[in-house]
């Protein structure tokens, strides 16, 4: 049997796969193969498990079959694509949403449909690597501003001179890996009076934060040109989407190559985020339920453990600094029952490695405390 080894902070458990006639094996940590207590996913409501949400994505699948098997413009496009681009436009309020197989896929289509090798895209240092590809894809020249730093933003844009050049302001709502959330009324305020365009990812937001999970865009959509999200958290599905105006979103149908020559969000996917987009909708409560136990989990995390905790939203970063130390609080707690993956370079900046928890809405507080219990002993 041939081995083939994996960096050791990756695989969950001990697994085995068959390609052809050879047989693969993925070393694991877990030596001992025992179930782990995931606290990293972000599955959010934990609707990748829910029962109808699985069952919508098989009777799709026996409708429409599990693969589109070609582009939105060839054979692709299906009854549930068009549906669900509707009722997300509808619950968002944007005119216009394009699906996508993925959120990296979607952040390259909307930065090249908003900038070019004659723009300026001002971002925030710490937004996702996909829409750094989008950036170097678009050739346009990037600035990048210090996080969440509104001063350092405006110095910006006024330096690149917003009266002769393109510009393009590239932010998340909330940071992945910081759990920090961005001032967007106060972006949006200067992106205005500068009149520049703003673009906002809210995939780790979309479905939680904001007005009834509509991300944090919501109360300032009218000034923001494109918004990205994801139905692979919130949604417990798979995919992404642009919402824009029709007129972008009219451009891109007819000049994006991301979204014009891709296989199509495969159908159980589009109807599985349809089902969760109506169980966000049913229960409104959850995103407001969620971050307050978040904020018991990080005072709690805090009160107990010397290093310091980062997050104001359900996503929390255990800073350890060193990388090797990180790795080793890992193994840890992974001996002890818990799935929490170190972050490291180039994720996150040197010397700033990090265990990433997430907080869940299946997580009760009798996990925190057998978590805090765990932390207690950590040398």
């Amino acid at each position: 049997m041939k081995k083939i080894k994996i960096p050791k902070n990756r695989i969950r458990k001990l697994k085995t796969f068959s390609l052809g006639n050879k047989s693969f094996e993925l070393q694991s940590l877990n030596s001992q193969n025992k179930k782990l207590i995931d606290l990293c996913s972000n599955d959010y409501f934990g609707l990748s498990r829910d029962k109808d949400l699985i069952k919508a994505a098989y009777e799709i699948s026996n409708l429409e079959g599990i693969g589109s098997g070609s582009s939105r413009f060839i054979t692709g496009s299906r009854p549930i694509h068009k549906l669900l681009e509707t009722e997300l436009a509808k619950w968002i309020d944007q005119e216009k949403v394009l699906l996508f197989p993925s959120g990296f896929q979607a952040n390259i289509a909307a930065i090249q449909a908003l900038a070019n090798r004659n723009s300026i895209v001002i971002a925030d240092k710490l937004i996702h690597n996909s829409l750094l590809v989008g950036v170097k894809a678009s050739q346009a020249k990037l600035v990048r501003f210090s996080h969440n730093n509104l001063k350092d933003l405006e110095d910006k844009i006024i330096k690149s001179n917003p009266t002769k050049n393109s510009i393009l302001v590239v932010v998340e709502s909330l940071y992945s890996m910081e759990g920090s959330i961005a001032p967007l009324r106060e972006i949006t305020e200067i992106c205005k009076k500068n009149s520049v365009q703003l673009l906002v990812d809210e995939a780790h937001a979309i479905g939680i934060l904001g007005s009834e999970g509509r991300g944090l865009s919501f109360n300032c959509r009218s000034d923001i040109t494109m918004i990205t999200g994801t139905f692979g958290k919130a949604f417990g599905s798979g995919g992404a989407f642009l919402a824009s105006n029709s007129e972008i979103g009219e451009y891109i149908i007819q000049t994006s190559g991301a979204f014009r020559y891709t296989t199509a969000l495969a159908p159980p996917l589009a109807a599985g985020a349809l089902e969760g987009l109506k169980k966000i909708l049913a229960n409104k409560e959850w995103g407001n339920d969620l971050l307050s136990s978040a904020k018991i989990w990080k005072d709690e995390i805090i009160k107990n453990f010397s290093f310091p905790v980062q997050g104001d939203s359900h996503i929390l970063s255990i800073i350890v600094g060193q990388e090797e130390k990180a790795i080793y609080l890992q193994k840890y707690l992974e001996e002890n029952g818990f799935l929490a993956i170190a972050i490291r370079p180039p994720t996150v900046p040197v010397g700033q490695s990090r265990i990433r928890i997430t907080i869940r809405r299946n997580l009760d507080f009798n996990l925190l405390q057998n978590f805090i219990a765990v932390l207690k002993k950590f040398k």
